[in-house]
């Protein structure tokens, strides 16, 4: 079990720290980063490498505070009160959920924000160019990039009778996410299913309801609960159904996923780490134009290919940045 102080400290918190620490630490201002997903050190690592581009170091003239949601999306309004009562100086978020439910929490104090899909849309912002408001951020373009994830395992699985499509219903990204490949798989006369899952539960039971050969592909949409807590769950059972699956992140493929296509995330986090350096220097979200992101990469498991048999055609072979052996 974990203790207290351990569990503290985990959070990103300095209770634990000795005295003098926590008396330097008081003094300087806060960074608080909150993510509906699980601890990811690497994604902390860019975000860090961000604020230090413009001259900011963790512990020595800012504290960056880390809030982790586990794919529990009840957690933030909690998570985001703690930051607010530390006189956060900024708050960035790591999804549209949570940039949501940090504008829901205050008004005053800035957000930047990475977001999967246009936030105009979602209201995180009223324009792109001039955000208006308290936020601003980043559109990782990650849910417009479905419909190629759709095309790539359709090139790749091209007698797929049906394919699978992995939702979380209680994610607000879902429903445009489902529509734009429910659109494109009319368009090419695709059958398509939408599996919901919102627990890890959930996700055993829908895997259990696929059949082979009749399901004969499957693209996992981009959700929290998906990417971080159940990522490698996911996987695993992709694997033993001998299921081709798709993902949006690269940590997917690197966990043994077959194939990702998606935003290079751990640039987009160094670049949210810039935006919020920015607002300590003196920048105002409302001026502080949305970035839109401009590096992705596909990856391709050719081990994860040959387990299940298949031959990845030279042709995605060749668009691959990475193909891991």
């Amino acid at each position: 079990m974990i203790g207290r102080r351990e569990f503290i400290t985990l959070l990103g918190g300095a209770a634990a720290w000795p005295p003098a620490a926590q008396a330097q630490q008081s003094a300087l201002p806060v960074i608080g980063f909150v993510s509906s997903a699980s601890a990811d050190t690497s994604y902390m690592a860019a975000f860090r490498q961000g604020v230090a581009d413009l001259g900011y170091t963790d512990g020595r003239n800012v504290a960056i505070e880390f809030r982790w949601a586990d794919g529990k999306f009840e957690r933030l309004p909690a998570l985001l009160a703690d930051l607010i009562q530390r006189r956060a100086a900024v708050i960035a978020t790591g999804g549209v959920t949570s940039g949501l439910a940090a504008k829901a929490a205050t008004t005053t104090i800035p957000i930047v924000f990475l977001a999967a899909d246009d936030p105009v849309k979602f209201g995180l912002v009223t324009s792109l160019s001039r955000p208006g408001g308290n936020a601003t951020g980043l559109n990782l373009l990650t849910s417009e990039l479905t419909t190629k994830r759709f095309e790539l395992i359709r090139h790749l699985v091209p007698t797929a009778s049906v394919v699978a499509v992995l939702v979380n219903p209680l994610s607000p990204e879902s429903e445009p996410q489902s529509r734009d490949i429910e659109r494109v798989a009319r368009t090419v006369g695709q059958h398509i299913r939408i599996l919901n899952a919102s627990s890890e539960q959930d996700i055993d039971a829908v895997f259990a309801t696929l059949v082979k050969p009749h399901d004969a592909a499957l693209l996992v949409t981009n959700d929290a609960l998906f990417s971080s807590t159940s990522r490698d769950q996911i996987v695993a059972l992709a694997a033993s159904c001998a299921i081709p699956a798709i993902y949006d992140r690269r940590a997917y493929a690197d966990a043994g996923g077959l194939m990702s296509y998606g935003t290079h995330y751990l640039d987009g986090h160094r670049r949210l780490g810039i935006y919020a350096a920015k607002i300590l220097n003196g920048a105002k979200p409302a001026e502080l134009p949305v970035e839109q992101s401009t590096k992705f990469e596909l990856v391709i498991n050719s081990k994860t290919a040959k387990t299940l048999g298949l031959d990845v055609p030279d042709r995605l072979l060749a668009l691959a940045d990475e193909v891991i052996e």
